[in-house]
């Protein structure tokens, strides 16, 4: 028995460091920490342009507003996501179009084909457990003159871009790679998430990177992108705090979602130890467990490197062929029982009362809840010791075993599963 958190932040001396410096410069809120962050983001994705928000969601919401998207217009979204994914969509009154996704958990190219309509808008492909979607399939597809042809513009930034926005939710995908370069690049905006539990965190944040066509200024876009995230404000606190700059003026109906510096702090110091450290960490331990697993008939390998892409490891969703979404929760319940704490990524958005309310049905969505009935996902994080991760194996196979011997023989007496000794 263990005590093993699901994914607890990376606080070290450096992110404490970092925090102290900021709290003793006086300065907290958004200013030179949160520059710092947006700089380290261009350099590890070479973006055009990196804008750090308050979060995935405020910064979905912003791109959306900022492409014009509106009541009566549909962006196309994969029933497999978080939540936040779709409900960006519902907060510009605009029509989340849900599609299904592949075997790999990206959402499907031929699935989005039958979905675009000329009402739509913009596409949120997501990168699950931090494998990047196709886009090649995906940026060839909205660049085909058939499909390009059904867009029809109503904003100044639509009429510039003149088809399709793609967006990359990349809420779990910093550091991925897509051709031997940073996924980011392939899309027209990507946004990252900085919660709590992801590979670099903020405790609460986000990240839009711009990666538009070079019709568009990126230096103009974001300089009114941070507009955009002061309430449309022409100067930013720290602009206002210095002598005699307390001038300002409100130019558009903007949001408030600005990251502040304390936050940004967190970030900053695990950013720059992300590739050297923390992501080759978090990718020892994925290699592990597919060692761990590799002989067992029941274990699906999740996606983690192919001839194009390879993962950013920010989760380990282990699935079980041929199982129930009850005989995985029976799992769950005796790999938690043993002092490991996992989770499910994710509950289809069709299962939630939400959507359901909206007119959504899992029943369309077939691919998705097979992932979702048959997923578990580990913990994966640069603090799990060898020992630990041993254990987390060890468990994993007796409780999944168990499980299918129980529903083989469902009469048979119970059989405790001790764990078995794993090493490395």
């Amino acid at each position: 028995m263990m005590n093993i958190p699901f994914s607890p932040p990376f606080i070290d001396d450096d992110v404490i460091d970092e925090v102290l410096h900021t709290l003793r410069s006086k300065w907290i809120t958004t200013g030179p920490k949160v520059a710092a962050l947006e700089q380290e983001i261009v350099k590890l994705t070479t973006s055009k342009a990196a804008v750090c928000v308050n979060s995935w969601t405020s910064g979905a919401i912003l791109m959306l507003k900022w492409f014009g998207v509106k009541e009566g217009d549909e962006v196309i979204v994969p029933a497999y996501t978080y939540s936040a994914t779709a409900l960006s969509v519902l907060h510009c009154g605009a029509t989340p179009v849900m599609v299904d996704i592949d075997d790999d958990f990206c959402i499907s190219p031929q699935a989005i084909r039958k979905a675009i309509t000329p009402r739509t808008k913009a596409i949120m492909a997501v990168d699950i457990a931090g494998w990047p979607c196709d886009y090649d399939e995906l940026n060839a597809m909205i660049s085909e003159p058939e499909i390009a042809g059904l867009f029809v513009a109503s904003s100044v930034k639509q009429q510039l871009l003149n088809r399709i926005l793609l967006i990359s939710d990349a809420a779990h995908s910093l550091g991925a790679t897509f051709g031997g370069f940073a996924a980011a690049k392939k899309s027209d905006v990507t946004i990252f998430s900085f919660h709590a539990v992801k590979n670099v965190t903020t405790a609460e944040g986000g990240c839009i990177c711009l990666n538009l066509p070079d019709n568009f200024d990126a230096a103009a876009e974001y300089k009114y992108l941070r507009m955009y995230t002061l309430n449309g404000q022409t100067k930013d606190a720290l602009s206002k705090s210095l002598g005699g700059g307390w001038k300002y003026d409100i130019l558009f109906q903007g949001l408030k979602i600005n990251m502040p510096d304390i936050c940004a702090a967190i970030g900053l110091a695990q950013i720059k130890k992300y590739k050297t450290e923390l992501l080759p960490s978090r990718k020892d331990v994925a290699l592990k467990y597919c060692d761990g697993f590799k002989d067992a008939e029941w274990f699906i390998a999740p996606p983690l490197k192919d001839q194009k892409r390879e993962s950013s490891y920010h989760l380990f969703p282990l699935r079980i062929k041929n199982i129930t979404e009850e005989q995985r929760d029976r799992i769950i319940d005796d790999i938690t029982s043993m002092g490991i704490a996992v989770n499910v990524h994710f509950i289809p958005m069709p299962l939630l009362t939400l959507f359901k309310n909206l007119g959504y049905h899992i029943d369309d969505y077939p691919v998705a809840y097979k992932q979702y009935a048959s997923e578990i996902s580990l913990p994966i994080y640069p603090q799990l010791t060898a020992q630990e991760i041993a254990f987390i194996i060890a468990s994993v196979i007796g409780a999944v075993e168990k499980e299918l011997a129980s529903n083989q023989a469902p009469n048979a007496g119970s059989k405790e599963y001790e764990p078995a000794a794993v090493n490395f």
